[in-house]
């Protein structure tokens, strides 16, 4: 589904423009005033927002368009709202970004460089969106939106709230999927820079000849297109932190660049003769291995220990076994929920296949299948096929009745142990059987709490 763009201009022809531009990335909505704009907002719920400051009754003024901005902050702060309009003096976009606005550009906008901010900007909404749905439905082992209770999880969570409470630049490594924003945004949560922007940036998805502007801003007249004077992201971070997503992708000039800010705290702009002082933390990411990138000489060695002061390896799904049928558990609810389904549940053959695959793309894979598998499953059980696992084909059900009776026996016990956090005698209650009953039912299938047992 494409995500849905608002554009909110009282000029019809330059709002057929911007749609002609953006159909084909955006589902487009358009309003003209004020009042339409409010109605379309409510019923659409849109993850983006282009505001013309100049509106109906007053188009030469950006009275109405600051209380529209003020008025869709407050309705849902998940939506990024960039202002576009002619209304250009610096009084009106800070005023504009201190209402809550996420950037501002002014007329005539810059095509190219609209849709780089509308879709860095949906990337961010995106990722508040999902965190604060996740929030909603949060089952035991859940940290700041992340899920975990395995050990190697255990231990993530603890180097994330050490290091929250400081400002070294942090290096988050971890395959494709597994969660690595998640972290930063954990890290950002949990420090003193909780109430700054979080500002992520795409180092290997921007142009090459476009990501150094994005980064550090540039002047007016700078280069061709330069229009007006705009800050990079690095300085639209100030107070908060910057998100440096697949770092190792980052240019070798650019690389000198990064360098000398995380050394002085200071920037120039593209363009610029002076030099800006700037407040920002740093957390960079990437999946490749940056340390035989500094071997080849493709990722400068100076600037790799400067952004690995701390090191976060973020471990892959199969890595922490135990946490596939809570992740999955997790994401069941939420897709069941949404679809529709909320009985829905995993048949013990599915269970069997969850915990036999070897999820190479990791918790991001997990969620994509078990949301087809709500979508395709009937009846009141996601089966093996709903899931559709590549290379695993369809799970053989235990031809046994003991085999059968033993598996679901495991996977009942296991997720009482799961929803109470190991206490027995909650697990117990909930099963309908007693802690004795529940110890030899544990002794006999094998299974051992990574927890200490707790009993009341």
């Amino acid at each position: 589904m494409k995500p849905v763009l608002l554009i909110i201009e009282d000029d019809e022809g330059i709002r057929s423009q911007l749609k002609w531009a953006l159909a084909s990335d955006y589902e487009v909505v358009e309003a003209g005033d004020r009042p339409g704009a409010l109605s379309a907002f409510r019923q659409r719920n849109p993850l983006l927002v282009l505001l013309d400051l100049g509106l109906p009754p007053h188009p030469t003024e950006p009275v109405e368009g600051m209380a529209l901005l003020t008025d869709l902050s407050a309705a849902s702060p998940d939506a990024k709202v960039i202002v576009v309009s002619g209304q250009g003096e610096k009084k009106n976009a800070l005023q504009a970004i201190g209402a809550g606005a996420y950037d501002f550009l002014c007329k005539p906008v810059d095509l190219d460089e609209l849709k780089v901010i509308l879709k860095r900007s949906g990337h961010v909404a995106l990722l508040e969106r999902e965190y604060r749905q996740m929030q909603q439905h949060l089952p035991a082992g859940t940290f700041e939106g992340m899920m975990g209770t395995s050990l190697a999880m255990q231990e993530v969570f603890s180097a994330i709230r050490k290091v929250a409470t400081t400002d070294a630049p942090v290096l988050v490594l971890g395959a494709s999927g597994t969660g690595k924003e998640m972290a930063a945004l954990a890290i950002h949560r949990r420090g003193s820079r909780k109430e700054g922007p979080f500002v992520v940036i795409n180092c290997g998805a921007i142009p090459e000849n476009l990501l150094e502007s994005e980064l550090f801003g540039h002047e007016k007249g700078a280069f061709t297109g330069a229009h007006i004077q705009r800050r990079g992201r690095i300085e639209t971070a100030t107070g908060g932190t910057l998100f440096l997503d697949e770092v190792g992708e980052l240019p070798s000039a650019l690389q000198v660049k990064l360098l000398r800010f995380l050394q002085d705290q200071v920037i120039e702009r593209v363009g610029g003769r002076s030099t800006i002082q700037v407040d920002t933390r740093v957390i960079a990411a990437t999946n490749s291995d940056l340390k035989r990138a500094t071997e080849e000489s493709r990722f400068r060695e100076d600037l790799f220990y400067r952004l690995a002061v701390v090191v976060i390896r973020i471990p892959p799904l199969r890595g922490r076994a135990s946490d596939i049928h809570l992740l999955a558990h997790a994401f069941l609810q939420r897709f069941a929920g949404e679809c529709g389904k909320p009985k829905l549940k995993f048949s013990p053959a599915a269970l069997d296949a969850l915990r036999a695959y070897d999820w190479p793309g990791n918790v991001r894979e997990l969620e994509n299948h078990i949301q087809r598998a709500v979508i395709m499953a009937e009846g009141s059980f996601v089966r093996p096929e709903d899931m559709e696992l590549p290379g695993l084909g369809v799970v053989t059900p235990p031809r046994a009745l003991k085999e059968a009776r033993e598996s679901l026996e495991r996977e009942l016990v296991e997720s009482a142990l799961h929803r109470h956090q190991g206490n027995i005698s909650r697990a117990a209650t909930d099963l309908g059987i007693s802690r004795p009953t529940l110890y030899d039912l544990m002794d006999k299938l094998g299974l051992k709490p990574e927890k200490p047992v707790v009993e009341e």
